[in-house]
């Protein structure tokens, strides 16, 4: 599972997801993506979850690059617990995704084997989002 080695803080504010993604937005490494198309948090283990899907269906062949990283922490309160008596202890580790943001990458197989695969992983992750294709890329 993804998180980071060393925070500066252990707990964080939950925050507002607002406007689209200008970072990250334009495929960078591979020749094929999936780009989001609204806003939301992946986990660490859907994120795995995707990962894992993608290279079964690839069979290994090829490249692929996750371009989102869970950094920001998400606290839970344990089952049954009174409101109050501070922030809850640490649950898991979320990315931040805003619209137009790319998430994984793939390279070094046929576009049909590209799009079967990244539309395996879609389906593990709770946003929309639309196949890319890299603008130099040629078929």
């Amino acid at each position: 599972m993804l998180q980071p080695k060393k925070t500066k803080f252990r707990k964080q504010q939950k925050g507002k997801i607002k406007g689209n993604a200008q970072r990250g937005s334009q495929i960078a490494f591979g020749s094929f993506g999936i780009k989001s198309m609204d806003e939301g948090f992946l986990t660490s283990r859907q994120i795995e979850a995707a990962r894992i899907a993608v290279t079964r269906y690839m069979k290994r062949e090829g490249k692929v690059w996750i371009r989102v990283f869970p950094d920001k922490p998400i606290t839970s309160k344990p089952a049954e617990v009174r409101m109050g008596k501070g922030k809850g202890a640490l649950d898991h580790w979320v990315a931040v995704i805003r619209p137009g943001r790319v998430l994984f990458e793939a390279d070094g197989v046929p576009y049909d084997i590209a799009k079967e695969a990244l539309r395996l992983a879609a389906q593990k992750l709770p946003l929309k989002t639309k196949f890319v294709v890299r603008n130099d890329f040629v078929n």
